[in-house]
């Protein structure tokens, strides 16, 4: 196991390095002169071009571009991924401070979508055909066809209009954490619902399910302890990627709910050309991403132990 999380590693240190690269060269690719919005924060007027040729000498702008990827890439090694031009505190600080809002609802939202998809799921496939196979397609298809901001819009009228029994935004109460994480889990819960049916139908028609009631093995034991855990491997990974992408994509159920995660503060910062909060935002979040691929890779062997045998 620990040499099959040392290759997981080091697959990753050179994904991270496309990562840090793309976003340096976005952000130097988009327009608007770094030196110059970092001047008007500061003097609270337009700067001249002389003050603005300083800057830029300063900030050491108008080195070559590898040089400056070289001297930033050292820096966001170390954490430090530069300061914000809108506030002026430090980009990575100013993330780690916010994720947590952020990853609570992603957790939340995770949590719930599986507690929805993975028992209708595998009822759907268990009883196919029946009203219960039905009602869960049907929801997995209305759960994927549904914009998530329409579902944030839809849950505020019905909750926190019509029955005011839930908070509008904000953050404070558990009650404040409910509509956003509940908006965010819909969509995962569609996915992960079609997908938990589909792989224990393919199951559930193999030998060793056979074998296990020719045996007289209870439901249970077939069903959860055989059918089930072969039929994980493929959700695990998409519920993997469904969480990274509830962490990176939350933005507009975080704008929507006023919730004061990481997905707003980037926002704002693109509306403000804030570039350093924006490649940062990117590396940050590339970073998160591979971690969770690695932790389900990890789970993945761990439900099957032929792929850490077989050096995969």
């Amino acid at each position: 196991m620990g040499r099959y999380l040392l290759r997981r590693l080091a697959y990753l240190i050179p994904v991270w390095l496309g990562i840090s690269f793309v976003a340096f060269a976005l952000a130097n690719l988009t327009p608007g002169d770094p030196a110059r919005l970092m001047l008007q924060r500061d003097l609270g007027r337009q700067p001249t071009g002389e003050e603005v040729a300083i800057a830029r000498e300063a900030l050491g702008l108008n080195d070559a571009y590898l040089v400056r990827y070289g001297r930033w890439l050292g820096g966001a090694v170390t954490g430090d991924l530069g300061a914000s031009y809108r506030t002026g505190e430090p980009v990575f600080g100013a993330l780690l401070a916010r994720f947590p809002n952020t990853f609570q609802i992603a957790v939340l939202g995770l949590l719930g979508a599986l507690l929805i998809a993975l028992p209708l799921g595998v009822l759907g496939a268990v009883w196919r055909n029946s009203p219960i196979d039905h009602l869960a397609r049907v929801l997995a298809l209305v759960g994927a066809a549904m914009p998530s901001y329409w579902v944030a819009y839809l849950l505020i009228l019905v909750f926190a209009v019509r029955l005011q029994l839930l908070p509008v935004a904000g953050r404070g109460t558990w009650q404040h954490y409910v509509l956003p994480s509940v908006t965010l889990g819909l969509a995962a819960s569609a996915s992960l619902m079609r997908l938990t049916r589909s792989e224990m139908l393919e199951v559930l028609g193999q030998d060793f399910v056979r074998t296990g009631w020719s045996k007289g093995l209870g439901s249970r034991a077939v069903i959860i302890g055989h059918a089930l855990r072969n039929a994980l491997a493929p959700v695990l990974t998409v519920a993997g990627m469904r969480f990274a992408g509830l962490l990176g994509g939350a933005v507009i159920v975080e704008t929507i709910f006023a919730w004061p995660g990481i997905g707003k503060f980037v926002l704002d910062s693109i509306f403000a050309r804030d570039y350093p909060v924006i490649q940062g935002f990117v590396v940050f979040m590339g970073t998160v991403f591979l971690l969770v691929n690695l932790v389900v890779d990890l789970g993945y062997a761990l439900l099957d132990p032929r792929i850490r045998l077989s050096g995969r």
